[in-house]
């Protein structure tokens, strides 16, 4: 735990005590005012008579002022003014009552003269003492602008460390040995070994960069000082430039010490981009950690950690040797390791027997390590709106298919002609999709809608893939046209749909892929035309495109074979499997949602037509 700064607890102290004592004091004074029993007012007269009629036991004068005893009271209840004289000159006969005659006090006229003095001043000065407070804050926090925000962890409590992260063996293996570095020095510089001065976690969202970066809190027992890249920019030119300098004094004094900046490519990125040149406050920024990690000052016992998702956008400077020394690659799980991270988010959670952690890992190929999480929770959500004691196979695979593909939404009302029309669409992706070799098998098709579309057919990959040839691409562009050409096969060519806008779109961006980064066009078979999708605005007005005029041309035109190829096979298979297409619609307008064995079932006895065989 990160202890408050003492002068912080002082000033805290001594404003308190000072409320205290002003409250304090008001309250004495106003003790001493007021009577604490408050005394019926009665004529004089009344209190004459009764007096010599011996009803009153004591008269207490005080100047004009009476307080008045009845007979049986030990304190006074009444009060009375008598007129200029002595009391004996109202009427009242010697003898009849004590009577205690007292010079004026002045007392209490003074105490309330001062309190009426005092109280306003002290009140007045109290209010200009808080603003003067306020003021020095805003001051203080105006001249704070130079100061790092960066956080103080690995001294809570509750730590992270690499026993709680699955997956990830290598990076973890990096990050041990900085750990290892930390604790046991001299191990390493026996044998000449150098710290390495930086590390940079680079990989996917979701795929744990900065759980392992609080993992090396947890282990590390050093001082650990974790800020985010965007932190160090403001709009005042220098600001950031300060911050780091500020963030590296403070590690220097506390090392050995860990620095982590998480999504430095806000400030990291190439310079000479942008509008500004040398006087950008994010290039100012970028110069003073370049010279920070490695510059005429050496020997500071400080590592420095960063993640980021975009290694690609980074400032050479930055990646080179002596700043940062290892490049960490955090890739997606494998299967085993999905599987062990399924694991460590159902550890605290009630499960029955029914729930298959190995079934699940082999269904989520692709799937980060936040996405497994979120799977595991949704799980739990479900469960519990069940009122349920412990976790089902049932409420996971409900909880995967949320995340997966989106939410059911039962509610959206649907007529008969859009059901049947969106079951068509969906058959028609399953029948291409089942037909063609090279495809995903289909894993469930349904007609209700989730997310954001109408329906779902969905393929899984039978196990992990690290590559996918030309035939496994064009089996994809094949099975996304399958809808749309379901539609135009049963509705002819103007009774076709929105439904298939998400499905070209998408076939549309596989094959610029394909043309543009995998080298797979025909013509441009080998050619790669790298375009730069995550630059600034600047970047993309002052720099230009990677290709020609006229290549651009030639890739709009790979783009457009490629997707009516695509068509055509999608067409000859739904044709040939005509009668297929039928069934498999009324199945679907039947149970609205089938599992792959149902869907299988559906569609025995289709065949691959030679015009869809790619030769």
């Amino acid at each position: 735990m990160v202890k408050r700064p003492k002068g912080t607890i002082g000033n805290t102290l001594r404003l308190s005590l000072f409320w205290a004592i002003l409250v304090l004091s008001t309250l004495a004074v106003l003790a001493i005012m007021m009577p604490h029993t408050p005394l019926k007012e009665v004529p004089i007269s009344e209190v004459i008579k009764r007096a010599n009629d011996g009803q009153i036991a004591k008269l207490e004068i005080e100047g004009n002022n009476v307080k008045v005893t009845p007979k049986g009271q030990k304190d006074p209840t009444e009060k009375t003014v008598k007129e200029n004289g002595t009391i004996y000159d109202q009427g009242l006969e010697k003898g009849k009552t004590n009577v205690s005659v007292q010079q004026p006090s002045e007392t209490n006229a003074a105490l309330w003269n001062l309190a009426s003095i005092l109280i306003p001043v002290l009140l007045i000065a109290a209010f200009f003492m808080f603003m003067m407070r306020q003021a020095q804050g805003q001051n203080n926090q105006a001249m704070g602008f130079g100061k790092s925000k960066a956080k103080l962890y690995g001294l809570d409590k509750e730590r992270i460390t690499f026993q709680d992260i699955a997956g990830n063996d290598n990076a973890k293996q990096d990050l041990e040995e900085v750990v290892d570095f930390l604790k046991h020095p001299k191990k390493y510089e026996t044998l000449g070994a150098k710290i390495p001065k930086g590390v940079l976690l680079v990989g996917n969202p979701g795929t744990g960069k900065t759980m392992l970066a609080r993992a090396v809190a947890g282990e590390a027992n050093v001082p650990f000082f974790s800020i985010s890249g965007s932190e160090f920019v403001e709009m005042f030119v220098g600001v950031g430039a300060s911050r780091v300098r500020d963030l590296f004094a403070k590690a220097k004094k506390n090392a050995p010490a860990i620095i982590f900046i998480d999504e430095i490519d806000a400030v990291g990125r190439k310079r000479g981009s942008g509008m500004g040149g040398g006087h950008d406050e994010r290039e100012q920024t970028l110069n003073q950690i370049l010279v920070e990690m490695d510059g005429f000052e050496t020997g500071t016992n400080v590592i420095v950690l960063a993640a980021t998702n975009r290694a690609d956008v980074l400032d050479p400077a930055l990646l080179r040797p002596g700043r940062f020394d290892r490049h960490t690659t955090i890739s997606l799980p494998e299967r085993k390791d999905r599987e062990a991270i399924l694991q460590v988010h159902f550890k605290n959670k009630p499960t029955d027997d029914s729930v298959n952690l190995d079934k699940l890992a082999a269904k989520t190929a692709g799937s980060s390590g936040a996405d497994l999480a979120n799977i595991a929770n949704e799980a739990a959500i479900i469960a519990a709106r069940r009122n349920a004691k412990r976790i089902t196979g049932k409420d996971l695979t409900e909880a995967f298919e949320k995340v997966a593909i989106g939410p059911e939404r039962k509610a959206k009302v649907m007529s008969e002609r859009e059901k049947e029309m969106t079951a068509y669409h969906e058959a028609g992706h399953a029948i291409v999709g089942h037909v063609l070799p090279d495809s995903d098998p289909v894993h469930k098709v349904t007609i209700i809608p989730r997310g954001g579309t109408g329906g779902v057919t969905w393929f899984l990959p039978p196990e992990d893939k690290s590559y996918t040839n030309v035939y496994e691409f064009k089996d994809i562009l094949a099975r996304a046209m399958g809808g749309r050409i379901a539609e135009k096969i049963i509705y002819g060519a103007d009774g076709i749909t929105t439904g298939a806008g998400s499905d070209l779109r998408k076939a549309t961006e596989i094959a610029r892929d394909m043309v543009i980064e995998q080298g797979m066009g025909t013509k441009l078979r080998d050619q790669v035309f790298h375009e730069d999708s995550g630059g600034m605005v600047f970047d993309k007005i002052t720099h230009e495109r990677p290709y020609s005029d006229a290549t651009a041309q030639e890739i709009d035109k790979e783009v457009e074979a490629l997707i009516k190829e695509a068509g055509r096979r999608a067409e000859a298979v739904i044709t040939k499997n005509r009668a297929v297409l039928e069934k498999l619609k009324d199945a679907l307008l039947k149970e609205e949602t089938l599992e792959e064995e149902q869907a299988v079932a559906v569609m025995q006895g289709t065949v691959l037509p030679a015009e869809a065989k790619l030769h």
